[in-house]
């Protein structure tokens, strides 16, 4: 057990950032289903996946090796500010009057303010290294978006953006920001491309969706050689870069002597939730240590909690493979929840594969009890939080008052995906108290997913 008075910011020396990323695919007793091609039906090789990524990613996409090395020339990136801190959160405790003893990562100092950068500056490289003079992708809530233009600065390449309308409208600072690191964006859905016109033709003031803005991003990528796209969750390359997050955390507890019960982090696509868990899930397979692992996901998208478990198309215009994935159908368009970032309709068909074999569970959060968990964070803590790190604050802060209850001094470590700085317009409308709560009911679920793509077993 840790002193009350261990250090509130548990550091690591620069020389401590992992130099291998972890493939939780080694240790699991048995593999997740194949992705399979959207035309054949079969499983996707190595060359229906080369129009859009590079050799090298694709070969991380498939591997079952362990650990896979980190290239110098990301490692010397990754330095302006890995390793990130942990912190003891004691004024959080205190306030929440509980025994708990509460920890969070904390993402939110990289360039761009979260997680993102830890995938986006190795895509950034591979796709230089292969020669591509352009990266186009999608993005929410506009930290994928700002991760990738940071990267591709760095290996001097261009990028475009496409970011889901309504978080383009709400969040004006990201558009800036991606631009000021030398990307191009637009809205989505655009008059760009034939998947953007044809959700405008139909639905001339879509919000947009993440599955919109992929089929615009991979449909330019696909039509261009020079050009390769980039995706910052759901696949299984990006989950394993993501995990320098719980190599780190694992190191900085070990420092305090400290082991988790339980491990919380938000879900959207799922890549810092893994990024953060699999390294702990990894030490729970081999028995020397048993904590609890609580995905949070928004109640207007529930698709872990209330998502069919099924092949399906991570787009809407059905150009990327189909992945076994909990997902509630590619064409669903979410509400515009603030935590844009958190809007997909599936879920990273590696992580579905470890909630179906139960290693992880799932809870679904509304957005007014996720700010408030902010505010209480950002009061006692002094950092905003991010509107999507707000769901995993909720679920910490509900386990803790929890443990205020019973009396048990559970050690609870939380994914602090990243800051908030960009997003006070939301934490604006919360305090205005004109945040609306959506839940999704069970018809909308059933209506979202009878489209999903026929496939045989």
């Amino acid at each position: 057990m840790a002193a009350d008075r261990s250090p509130t910011k548990i550091t690591l020396a620069e020389s401590e950032i992992p130099r291998r990323w972890y493939n939780l695919l080694a240790d699991l007793p048995q593999l997740p289903p194949p992705p399979l091609h959207p035309g054949t039906r079969q499983p996707v090789g190595p060359d229906d996946l080369s129009s859009l990524f590079p050799m090298t990613l694709i070969e991380q996409e498939v591997t079952t090796e362990r650990y896979v090395d980190i290239p110098e020339a990301v490692l010397d990136v990754y330095a302006l500010w890995r390793p990130s801190p942990l912190y003891r959160a004691h004024r959080l405790e205190r306030a929440l009057g509980t025994p708990a003893r509460i920890y969070y990562k904390h993402e939110g100092v990289s360039p761009a303010g979260s997680h993102k950068p830890n995938t986006a500056v190795p895509q950034a490289y591979y796709n230089a290294q292969a020669g591509m003079r352009r990266v186009t992708t999608e993005t929410g809530a506009g930290q994928w978006g700002t991760a990738l233009a940071f990267s591709c600065a760095q290996f001097g390449l261009e990028c475009e953006v496409w970011q889901v309308r309504a978080s383009y409208d709400q969040k004006p600072y990201r558009k800036i920001m991606i631009e000021m690191f030398g990307a191009l964006i637009h809205p989505s859905p655009s008059p760009l491309t034939d998947s953007g016109r044809k959700v405008l033709a139909e639905h001339p003031d879509s919000p947009g969706s993440l599955g919109i803005a992929i089929s615009e991003a991979v449909e330019v990528a696909a039509q261009n050689s020079d050009t390769n796209y980039a995706l910052g969750s759901v696949l299984n390359h990006v989950l394993l870069h993501q995990t320098v997050i719980g190599e780190e955390a694992l190191l900085q507890l070990a420092k305090v002597g400290e082991t988790p019960d339980l491990i919380v982090g938000c879900t959207g696509g799922g890549s810092n939730f893994s990024g953060l868990s699999f390294p702990f899930l990894r030490e729970k397979l081999a028995g020397r240590m048993d904590p609890t692992v609580r995905a949070v996901e928004p109640a207007a998208c529930p698709s872990l909690t209330k998502g069919a478990y099924a092949y399906d198309f991570g787009d809407v215009a059905g150009m990327t493979p189909l992945m076994k994935m909990h997902t509630l159908g590619h064409t669903f368009v979410p509400a515009s929840i603030h935590a844009g970032g958190l809007r997909y309709h599936g879920m990273a068909p590696l992580l579905s594969h470890v909630k179906e074999l139960g290693l992880v569970e799932a809870v679904a959060k509304t957005q007014r009890e996720c700010f408030e968990a902010g505010m209480r964070f950002a009061h006692a803590e002094g950092i905003v939080p991010a509107p999507e790190s707000t769901h995993a604050l909720a679920a910490g802060v509900e386990e803790a008052l929890r443990c205020k209850e019973t009396g048990e001094a559970k050690v609870i470590l939380i994914a602090l995906s990243g800051h908030g700085h960009l997003d006070l317009a939301s934490y604006g409308a919360y305090l205005a108290g004109d945040l609306i709560d959506h839940e999704l009911s069970d018809e909308a679920i059933a209506a979202a997913t009878s489209a999903l793509p026929s496939v045989s077993a």
